[in-house]
């Protein structure tokens, strides 16, 4: 009689086991030396929908971190600040700028759905090309180019007709805006303009669904669809499958991984994090509880209102921002839940720390309090 063999039913994992792996891909475990252009790129670009995030971000995973190495990159123009993944704006290397743009092109293209009635008779082809000649022939800021393009298309809503250029057209906002201690309205060139060379063609995703792994895994088919803000991936998981292994979370969702990833173990320690608003690791997945505990889910932003957010022992447990006053800075952090003796002390020293490096001229100040409401 022929031998039968039963599956291997794949190991189940707890929130808290997701997110020591998760911290420890997101650099949030320790803190490594690796330079601020490798950790761009292995995060697979930092959420930049505000300027300052992208630098709280690094200081929050990097040895050492300067703001002016950021800052530097951005002169240089070795990283750009760009709409690409959830069609939002994230500070990627330049080589990913060309090849994650042509990869989400699509799902920006499908935006414009939502804003037919603004568009009657606006030809996107012609939309593209008359918006390439503006932005190429000097960098324009919103207002400009919505202006220009309604001087073509006077029947069409102007806000869509903006929306429509930033759909169309791969646009990114040129410095100084977005540099350290810099100000500077957005302005806006393609990012081929800017620097100097082509788009890729449109990949496949099958490298930028293990580099997602390499920076958020374990995760599921639908964490990967919800982070870069595209859909019909189960079949390229598919593909992958006998290059990864595959592990249940409590609820039996399948989470797939690259088989050389760290997974600490769960009792690994996890030092506090002072992380900017809309931080990678609160955004890289659909089941977000590895980091932000189901009674918390929502306590840290309300639609596009966002504050930042405070890890103890490797999950969401407090908010915090700061405010300058005369030659001081203070962080105010607000508890979610109780913080023992211990945990308080270590979340002072992280927020002495974040402050010495940001406002290194501002006397620094850690205080408890509460600046959000949320009984309303």
């Amino acid at each position: 009689m022929a031998s039968t063999s039963n599956p291997v039913t794949p190991t189940a994992l707890s929130p808290r086991a997701l997110g020591r792996a998760t911290l420890a891909r997101q650099l949030l475990l320790r803190r490594t030396t690796m330079s601020v252009k490798d950790a761009v790129a292995h995060l697979v670009g930092l959420q930049a929908q505000n300027t300052r995030p992208p630098y709280y971000q690094l200081l929050a995973r990097l040895t050492d971190f300067d703001p002016a190495e950021l800052s530097a990159l951005m002169a240089s123009r070795e990283v750009v600040r760009l709409v690409t993944l959830r069609s939002t704006i994230h500070t990627h290397t330049a080589d990913d700028a060309l090849t994650l743009r042509p990869l989400v092109q699509a799902a920006r293209e499908r935006e414009l759905r939502a804003f037919r009635a603004g568009l009657v008779g606006v030809d996107l082809h012609r939309l593209a090309a008359v918006g390439r000649e503006l932005v190429e022939e000097r960098p324009r800021t919103p207002k400009e180019l919505r202006a220009s393009l309604l001087a073509e298309w006077p029947e069409a809503d102007p806000r869509a007709l903006g929306v429509a250029a930033r759909c169309v057209l791969p646009l990114v906002q040129v410095t100084p805006r977005g540099m350290w201690g810099r100000s500077g309205q957005v302005s806006l060139t393609t990012v081929e303009h800017w620097l100097g060379r082509d788009l890729l063609p449109v990949p496949a995703p099958d490298a930028t669904v293990l580099r997602y792994l390499g920076a958020f895994g374990p995760a599921s088919v639908k964490d990967m669809q919800r982070w870069a803000g595209l859909t019909r991936l189960r079949e390229v998981f598919e593909r992958l499958r006998s290059r990864l292994i595959t592990f249940r979370d409590e609820n039996g969702v399948e989470l797939f991984d690259l088989p050389d990833a760290p997974r600490p173990p769960e009792d690994t320690p996890a030092p506090p994090r002072f992380l900017p608003e809309f931080d990678n690791v609160l955004l890289g997945h659909a089941d977000r509880t590895r980091i932000i505990p189901a009674r918390y889910r929502g306590r840290n932003g309300n639609g596009n209102q966002s504050y930042g957010s405070v890890l103890v022992d490797g999950f969401l447990a407090a908010l915090w921002r700061t405010d300058a006053s005369g030659d001081g800075v203070t962080a105010t952090v607000q508890p979610l839940g109780t913080l023992g003796g211990a945990d308080r002390d270590a979340v002072i020293e992280e927020g002495l720390r974040t402050l010495a490096t940001m406002a290194p001229k501002s006397t620094p100040d850690i205080r408890f309090g509460t600046f959000v409401d949320f009984s309303r």
